[in-house]
């Protein structure tokens, strides 16, 4: 049995959590720094109980203004306390709600800053404690490896990529596909390459990202995939 992991952005206060919550087996669950709040977080924990969807702690810059978008030059050491302070939060609202959080994994700008900057990378990690880590190659998953972290390696079927292997910027040309079949095909294809992906992550900020998410979802079981969170 091939089995693959279904997540999405959830917490935002710009789509339907509880839809999403239908469909996906992980959710990533905003931590309060780009978007989301405590009782955003208790509903969604809530319901990922009832529904058997995993939680992970979607962690960003301290930047509601532009939604954790715009890249930062935050300082190593206040960067870790704000990682270990957003995880702490969602640690303690899943336990009440009956669950954990099951691995860490950052938003925007930090997400693909870590790629690259192995101080802000390291950072990341020192305020996750010893969750499982999910991304893209890059520098945040190699140094998560070299600490004994567990790493998952993660897709985007709703997002165009560069020949490099990297996602396209949201300003250019091709970034951003909105198709629902078109979707489902790539991440078919993603599936199909020689790359490693233990999950796909569908946007939650999409305006079409229910439909997206559950066409998705219906090309994997399609094709014999069977979805199980992380």
């Amino acid at each position: 049995m091939r089995y693959v992991d279904l997540n999405a952005d959830l917490g935002e206060e710009v789509t339907d959590d509880a839809a999403l919550l239908r469909v996906v087996s992980s959710a990533n669950l905003a931590c309060g720094y780009h978007a989301g709040s405590p009782a955003i977080m208790r509903a969604v924990c809530d319901e990922a109980v009832r529904r058997g969807v995993s939680i992970g702690a979607q962690v960003s810059y301290a930047d509601r203004e532009h939604f954790g978008r715009r890249a930062l030059d935050v300082d190593p050491d206040v960067l870790r306390e704000q990682v270990a302070d957003q995880v702490g939060t969602l640690t303690q609202i899943a336990e009440r709600a009956g669950t954990s959080v099951r691995y860490v994994k950052p938003h925007g700008a930090l997400y693909h800053r870590t790629m690259d900057d192995p101080e802000q990378a390291a950072a990341v990690l020192s305020g996750s404690g010893d969750l499982p880590v999910l991304g893209m190659a890059g520098q945040l998953l190699d140094l998560a490896t070299a600490r004994g972290r567990t790493v998952r390696h993660e897709g985007f079927p709703d997002r165009g990529y560069t020949p490099q292997g990297r996602l396209v910027p949201r300003d250019q040309p091709g970034a951003l596909l909105d198709d629902p079949d078109a979707i489902a095909r790539h991440a078919l294809a993603l599936l199909e390459r020689g790359q490693r992906h233990d999950s796909l992550c569908v946007h939650g900020d999409s305006p079409g990202a229910v439909a997206h998410a559950r066409a998705v979802r219906a090309a994997l079981e399609s094709a014999g995939w069977t979805l199980r969170g992380l």
